[in-house]
């Protein structure tokens, strides 16, 4: 039987909250018609109607236009629950924890840039480790260094002199949450951990060099230092590794058990969850906050080899290259945030998955340099496609509780991708359109072929007209760097 929707307008559909019984709130689905007809061949719009069962969830169960199906909750999905009577879920988050990106600037044009590309790529790949089993071998972290780096996040590594004082604020959250308690991660996570810190990894993580396509709104994009089409930019998408997949794993468990000791009745075992303010949800709360941080530095680290890569190729410090940090955004991340709610203040716990923060202007989470113009929105397209400089907005707020989508969200599984392209062939189209490539195997450039992918204009061009965050520059690819 399908989910029935009904249409509030071109971009927004609802899922009546009379539809299952138990669903505390509707479904609230932000799609146009060709992105919404991809959900119906998943479990995606299912997966919305689960989330809607939440204990203490407030307004609606939120679908972005990337949205698809997912781990309890849909990638792409938003829940905010009642910070004293609702829970906190693991699924809400996801395996890979602070999933995200950042992009650089530079002072060169694509004409600057050109001559030396294909050796800056691959001076970069060798300088950053990437590829499933990736690990940088003339870095060693000690146990006492990790629990200081997942406590303090990137104001510790950049004392360390892993990049500069100004990439602090450029991050959400100042790049660290200091709800983060070592002593609630496992010892096998932090094995996991100490090997990965400043890798790239495999699946959809990339490290591009983009040009700046096409701006939108000038005086948004002059205020993030995107400054003219043609701007050579760099960006970087990666997340907690096997740190934060081994947290998850690990309060999976314990979610399963407190659903049966607190009697929370859910209608899928993959939403296991917890009571947020239960010694059980604030365990997870500060265990996620240790690979927010993991992944928070594991960007910055990167972000300081791709300085130094520019450095060696071009033989000019990097500020003077104009390597600044825009900014990083997370989108798999819990956090515990205030909204208003039928005219009301409410303090929630917010679950993104899959989804990134959009904060109006005058927020005072936005950078202060930022705050006239509002927060930078970061959408990564897929692999050899465009990705999306968007601003959060005050309709945000009123709509998706300041969040708008994460990227392109996938059409296909990996494993359709691979028995339908092949590596070397994606690689030839690619190169054919005169993008450098260079992946530690073949094989993931099959899984991440464009057309696994929704089309990423469309997601951002829905986000657009619904307001929840707006166009400010499209970027495209001149190299990519692939796990």
């Amino acid at each position: 039987m399908s989910v029935p929707l009904e249409r509030i307008n071109e971009y927004t559909w609802r899922i009546p909250q009379s539809y299952k019984p138990g669903m505390r709130v509707p479904g609230m689905v932000f799609a146009d018609d060709e992105l919404l007809g991809k959900m119906r061949t998943d479990r995606t719009l299912v997966q919305c109607v689960h989330v809607a069962h939440l204990p203490g969830i407030y307004k609606y169960a939120i679908t972005l236009p990337d949205g698809h199906e997912g781990y309890g909750f849909p990638i792409g999905g938003v829940a905010a629950t009642d910070y004293e009577e609702g829970v906190i879920s693991p699924g809400g988050v996801g395996y890979d924890i602070n999933c995200g990106v950042r992009l650089l600037t530079t002072n060169f044009s694509v004409k600057d840039i050109q001559p030396k590309l294909r050796d800056l790529t691959n001076v970069i790949f060798n300088n950053v480790p990437s590829g499933l089993g990736s690990r940088r071998k003339n870095l060693q972290i000690s146990i006492h260094e990790l629990d200081r780096i997942i406590s303090e996040g990137v104001p510790r590594i950049v004392d360390q002199g892993f990049g500069w004082p100004e990439d602090i604020e450029h991050c959400e959250e100042n790049g660290h949450m200091d709800t983060a308690d070592p002593d609630k991660v496992s010892s096998t996570a932090k094995k996991r951990g100490l090997t990965q810190i400043g890798t790239l990894g495999s699946g959809n993580h990339f490290l591009e060099i983009q040009k700046v396509d096409k701006i939108f709104d000038p005086k948004t994009a002059a205020a993030f230092g995107l400054t003219h089409e043609g701007q050579v930019t760099a960006m970087i998408h990666c997340g907690s590794r096997g740190f934060g997949h081994q947290i998850c794993s690990d309060y999976l468990r314990v979610a399963e058990r407190a659903v049966h000791k607190y009697h929370i009745t859910l209608p899928d075992r993959e939403l296991a969850c917890a009571p947020g303010t239960s010694n059980e949800g604030q365990d997870y709360f500060k265990a996620m906050s240790c690979a927010v941080n993991y992944a928070f530095v594991n960007r910055q680290m990167i972000t300081h080899w791709v300085r130094q890569s520019f450095e060696a190729v071009f033989k000019s410090p990097a500020e003077k290259i104009g390597l600044n940090l825009v900014y990083d955004v997370a989108h798999n991340i819990a956090k515990i945030e205030e909204h208003d709610v039928d005219n009301k203040r409410v303090k929630v716990w917010i679950h993104r998955k899959g989804a990134t923060r959009a904060f109006p202007p005058g927020h005072a989470s936005v950078p202060s340099e930022y705050r006239d113009v509002g927060q930078p929105v970061l959408i990564p397209g897929s692999m050899g496609t465009s990705s999306w400089v968007l601003v959060g907005t005050p309709k945000a707020m009123d709509l998706s509780f300041g969040s708008t989508a994460h990227g392109a969200g996938r059409m296909m599984s990996r494993a359709a991708a691979k028995r339908r392209f092949w590596g070397g062939d994606v690689r030839k189209n690619l190169e054919g359109r005169g993008i450098v490539v260079r992946s530690a195997s073949a094989v993931v450039l099959a899984e991440e072929a464009d057309l696994a992918y929704k089309d990423v204009d469309r997601v951002a061009q829905v986000s657009d007209a619904l307001g929840i965050a707006t166009k400010v520059a499209r970027l495209v690819p001149l190299a990519v760097i692939k796990g």
